[in-house]
């Protein structure tokens, strides 16, 4: 059973959020959490917020055990950036690009990726 929750048009550049994803993928939910609440990143909080809810969405709609979860897919999609225009010199007008984040947290069963893993390796 694979459960997602997603935060779409979060102010924050995807370079900077793609770096504090990679440190919770393949985790338990457990072990994500924590990291995620003791890294020192905006990203980190949005993240984190987003992990809470998969993990809220997999307990009430499908009576998911938290122990058993995994974190098994992380996206970090490029949104649609705001464009602003700040005056300049001689009635011209520079661009100020301002981008924004999808991001996408799935879990998972540990029986249900592990039960896939296996049939992969062999």
């Amino acid at each position: 059973m694979e459960v997602s929750a997603c935060l779409r048009f979060a102010r924050i550049s995807t370079r900077k959020t793609r770096l504090a994803a990679g440190l919770i993928r393949g985790r338990s939910v457990e072990s994500a959490a924590n990291t995620l609440a003791f890294t020192p990143r905006r990203a980190a909080q949005l993240l984190g917020k987003v992990l809470n809810s998969a993990i809220a969405n997999a307990q009430t709609n499908f009576g998911a055990d938290i122990d058993e979860l995994r974190v098994s897919e992380v996206l970090v999609d490029e949104a649609k950036p705001f464009r602003r225009y700040r005056a300049r010199a001689r009635g011209r007008g520079a661009r100020i690009i301002k981008p924004q984040t999808h991001i996408s947290v799935t879990v998972s069963d540990a029986a249900a990726s592990g039960g896939e893993a296996g049939e992969g390796e062999s």
